[in-house]
């Protein structure tokens, strides 16, 4: 009973976030509802302890990352051709940003989503992502150079 009311709270807590970012990192709905259920059910399993909240929200966030990754060297996913799902999007400017973000290659689109859409600092997303600081410093100048790219390219057409 004990272990069904922390994930309770945990799923209440962050299950907005952790399907957000797996939808970010799958482009379906289904495939993130999957990504989901296993990182709360990972979360149950291991039961881990934390000393506070933001060590959780790390964890949580990890897991949906690595649980993002192995879904995408699945040999269902690499031998299938996705259908992309639209993202509900609240005006059509952001919809166009969402189609241009789902164009860019994983390595940026992570590193932009927790950066812009969680409030990560560099440094969180370097140990989130298992990245150097340097590295997730590049990427987010790389990921804002090719998005601001696409988004002038879109402007002229």
């Amino acid at each position: 009973m004990e272990d069904q009311t922390g994930l309770r709270q945990a799923v209440e807590a962050y299950g907005a976030m952790v399907y957000r970012l797996a939808l970010a990192q799958t482009h379906s709905g289904h495939d993130a509802d999957d990504v989901f259920q296993e990182v709360f059910l990972r979360y149950l399993r291991s039961a881990p302890a934390f000393q506070e909240e933001e060590h959780r929200k790390a964890w949580l966030l990890r897991v949906t990352v690595n649980c993002c990754k192995k879904l995408h060297r699945s040999f269902w996913r690499r031998n299938t051709v996705a259908l992309s799902e639209a993202i509900p999007a609240l005006s059509q400017e952001e919809g166009e940003l969402l189609d241009l973000l789902e164009g860019l290659p994983e390595k940026y689109r992570a590193v932009l989503h927790l950066y812009y859409y969680e409030g990560y600092a560099t440094g969180e997303i370097a140990d989130i992502l298992g990245r150097s600081p340097n590295t997730v410093r590049s990427q987010l100048a790389r990921g804002r150079a090719l998005l601001h790219d696409a988004w002038k390219g879109a402007e002229e057409l």
